[in-house]
């Protein structure tokens, strides 16, 4: 039995990134083998163990044969006669596909040290069309690695796989998944660039196949949610809601992201008149909810590009903070209904919010 640290690891290492996490892959080995050795089994289409020291994920050595559409219609082989070799080459791209041994030896079967070198992303096979996802992972590495560019090969690929119809075999939960590191990286624009060329875009979201805006705000914004939130600059809210639907996508992002699509007109103009800005504080729930407000802001500044985007959230802010400060304990023993109070206390901010702008004129 020989075990090999692989993929990601072995790429980061070489790139001089930090190793966020390890992978390994035991050549000559059984399942029966690992589980004496005190591994735990997680794998579930084929085996995966946990070390039962480090947790790390070691998986036997394997090759894969398409059987279906989709990237759930393979059959594995894991035995130990597999080798290394043949495991490194069912994976997607070169730079991917190393294995290190122990004493720090590089094995690089497909090139990937030379397309690292050159800074290029490139398929291992012509199997690469057979799982859909690999259009996702290559997406999502052009958003990490900004300086890399896709092989014209890999990109015909791609399109292979889009016309052949393999996108729409998708399931929801992995692109959203893969969509949501992409948010993550330092580029994130580029995922649906890289989408948009081989044409995933206008299958996985033809709602943003238009919206350039949002594209170009994206990398402005400065949390994966306000990222996400950008995209939906200029969508009606039946499009929004449909993107929203179809993917699941967690609370936390749609919530911004309706936000956005639903109100960002009413932030380009909300000194127009107190009564708006009131109504724009009480549509985002800051009152409840003030951790609303700073992502709100990271979009609106993100799309609008300006030191003047900037200066109406700090002067926002401030209008917030002057009517989250308004009191009514003064009615509380006056046996005043409680929709009596919401009113009152809603007309009280008001005239702070007034007041306010009188103040900055």
């Amino acid at each position: 039995m020989k075990i090999y640290l692989v993929g990601g690891a072995v790429r980061d290492q070489l790139l001089g990134y930090p190793v966020k996490e390890r992978d390994w892959v035991v050549v000559g080995a059984t399942p029966q083998e690992m589980l004496t050795l005190g591994y735990r089994p997680v794998g579930k289409d084929f085996p995966v163990f946990l070390h039962p020291t480090t947790h790390e994920e070691y998986a036997l050595a394997r090759t894969e044969r398409k059987t279906g559409p989709g990237y759930k219609g393979f059959n594995f082989y894991a035995a130990p006669d597999v080798t290394l070799e043949e495991d490194l080459q069912r994976r997607d791209l070169t730079i991917n596909a190393m294995a290190q041994e122990s004493d720090g030896a590089i094995i690089d079967p497909c090139g990937g040290k030379k397309d690292l070198d050159a800074r290029l992303l490139r398929h291992v096979s012509p199997a690469f069309v057979e799982d859909p996802v690999r259009i996702l992972r290559v997406a999502r590495f052009a958003a990490r690695f900004a300086e890399f560019h896709l092989h014209t090969d890999t990109l015909q690929l791609m399109q292979n796989i889009v016309r052949d119809g393999e996108v729409h075999a998708l399931v929801a939960e992995r692109v959203w998944q893969e969509c949501e590191k992409a948010l993550r990286e330092a580029h994130p624009a580029r995922f649906f660039e890289v989408l948009s060329n081989c044409g995933a875009l206008s299958v996985l979201f033809p709602e943003f196949v238009q919206k350039s805006v949002g594209f170009q705000a994206l990398p402005r914004a400065k949390t994966a949610i306000a990222r996400f939130a950008v995209l939906f600059y200029g969508l009606d809210i039946q499009s929004a809601r449909a993107v929203l639907q179809r993917y699941r996508v967690p609370k936390n992002y749609s919530e911004l992201a309706l936000l956005i699509c639903g109100y960002y007109a009413d932030y380009e103009k909300v000194f127009a008149d107190a009564a708006l800005c009131l109504a724009l504080l009480e549509h985002l729930d800051a009152f409840r909810r003030p951790e609303r407000l700073s992502l709100f802001f990271d979009g609106c500044e993100a799309i609008a590009n300006s030191d003047i985007a900037v200066q109406k959230s700090e002067r926002l802010h401030s209008i917030y903070v002057a009517a989250k400060s308004v009191e009514v304990s003064d009615l509380a023993s006056q046996n005043i209904p409680g929709q009596e109070i919401r009113k009152i206390l809603r007309e009280r901010r008001l005239v702070a919010i007034e007041k306010f702008f009188v103040f900055i004129g």
